[in-house]
């Protein structure tokens, strides 16, 4: 993720100890009796990862426990994000007088089916998706572009954001995205001034992508 977010912005991406270190009393209390295994060396690995993605700034080893969407709880001052998918988890944070809100996703670089790409993608996406260069699965990059996306606006907004309520493009050869918020759904945001447009970076590789957006203050 280093290589997708501004300097302000601090990475830890898991080693192999990571997914099977310790959590703070408040972050065990998050985990279920019946979590499976998976669900804890994830969450695992990214309260192991947003702690030294903190010690990265200066912020001394806190709990980041989960609210009740799961979504991460950072301690005051500091905005952060974490993402994990099959053997690969990460997590970053910055201070909140720099960076607004962050938000970064990974997922398996796979081809998606015909229902979930239209779960995911709106009619323009898939047909400018169809357009790009062969090779490169462009439905499952936009939807780790949502999927950041939306880490980017609940911290602000507090409710949730559809699949279709963000319309992304993609410029392959620059690396970047652009996705603009749909209206309606910032016109019924409780917040002021909700945003708009969120733009960031993607990596693409044979097993991977990675996308990444950060929001600066006003």
């Amino acid at each position: 993720m280093r290589d997708l977010l501004p300097p302000a912005v601090a990475v830890a991406v898991a080693g192999p100890s990571d997914w099977t270190g310790e959590l703070l009393p408040a972050e065990r209390a998050c985990l279920s009796d019946r979590a499976v295994q998976s669900r804890r060396r994830d969450f695992t690995a990214g309260r192991v990862c947003a702690r030294r993605a903190m010690a990265a700034l200066g912020v001394p080893p806190v709990a980041v426990p989960s609210a009740a969407d799961r979504s991460p709880v950072w301690p005051a001052g500091v905005v952060g994000a974490i993402t994990h998918t099959a053997g690969y988890c990460a997590a970053v944070a910055a201070r909140a007088d720099e960076i607004r809100s962050v938000g970064i996703d990974a997922e398996g670089h796979r081809e998606l089916n015909a229902g979930v790409r239209r779960l995911v993608c709106l009619p323009e996406e898939e047909d400018r998706c169809a357009r790009l260069p062969a090779g490169t699965s462009w439905p499952a990059v936009v939807f780790s572009v949502k999927e950041t996306v939306y880490k980017v606006w609940h911290p602000l907004v507090g409710t949730w954001l559809d699949f279709h309520d963000a319309l992304v493009e993609l410029d392959p050869d620059a690396g970047t995205f652009t996705a603009r918020i749909a209206p309606a759904r910032r016109d019924a945001a409780p917040v002021p001034d909700p945003p708009a447009l969120v733009t960031g970076r993607f990596s693409i590789d044979e097993a991977l992508v990675r996308t990444a957006a950060v929001l600066l203050p006003r």
